[in-house]
């Protein structure tokens, strides 16, 4: 399933969200474009990959500290960028109309922190982990984490809270389905669950997700909710 638009109208003007797309773009171009030789030439890429990449063993370490923030505005590839700035694209504005343009940034790097803290945290107990559910979750903390993933799904955790009746459009196969957003991003959720306990080893932090997503759910539920109905209190005024 791939969302293509929500039918959530929005009050202001997501220029928050606006900048977090373009940066991801742009950074990811540089990057591609520094590998391929094009652009500054390779070093920069190296460069990017030894210092701004998240390792979750330098993380407990307490190396490195700042490729928690760095790392979720990197992406491995165009189809893992695509991928992350179509929900971004779809879901985004609708919790910055409600966080406001510096509180939704405030959120977005929250829930990114969160997310990469979780991945840690999953790696590091994944024999814990796999005692208690009967399940082989591999775990190498040497491996490094990149991706916007973990910020996006605190917004998909937002959305889902703040907007559970909204239709998303979605593609499924060659049908474009209205789908209410409690459905589609409830799905969404399972999948991350299952995916984290029978795919971990497939290249993809669905703990990240996981962790992202809960974050992004509270943070809802505790200033969200009470953001969005003074929104609506302003706007009848």
């Amino acid at each position: 399933m791939l969302p293509i638009k929500d039918l959530n109208r929005t009050l202001t003007t997501p220029h928050v969200n606006r900048l977090l797309l373009i940066t991801n773009i742009l950074i990811f171009a540089i990057y591609t474009l520094s590998s391929l030789g094009i652009v500054f030439g390779t070093g920069l890429a190296h460069f990017i990959d030894a210092h701004f990449v998240m390792v979750p063993a330098e993380i407990l370490n307490g190396q490195k500290l700042y490729t928690l923030v760095t790392s979720m505005f990197m992406h491995a590839s165009i189809y893992h960028l695509f991928g992350n700035m179509i929900y971004l694209y779809v879901f985004g504005d609708n919790i910055e109309d409600v966080f406001g343009h510096v509180g939704y940034l405030a959120f977005y790097l929250v829930s990114g922190l969160a997310a990469a803290s979780a991945h840690v945290a999953a790696m590091l107990y994944a024999p814990m982990i796999s005692n208690l559910v009967g399940v082989t979750i591999p775990s190498d903390l040497t491996i490094g984490v990149l991706g916007a993933s973990g910020a996006i799904s605190g917004v998909l955790g937002a959305y889902i809270v703040l907007f559970p009746k909204a239709y998303v459009l979605t593609l499924i196969v060659y049908a474009i389905l209205p789908i209410p957003a409690f459905l589609f991003l409830g799905f969404w959720f399972v999948l991350q669950w299952l995916m984290g306990f029978f795919d971990v080893a497939g290249g993809v932090a669905y703990f990240a997700h996981i962790g992202g997503f809960i974050v992004g759910m509270m943070l809802a539920l505790t200033i969200g909710l009470k953001r969005k109905k003074d929104l609506k209190a302003k706007m009848r005024v």
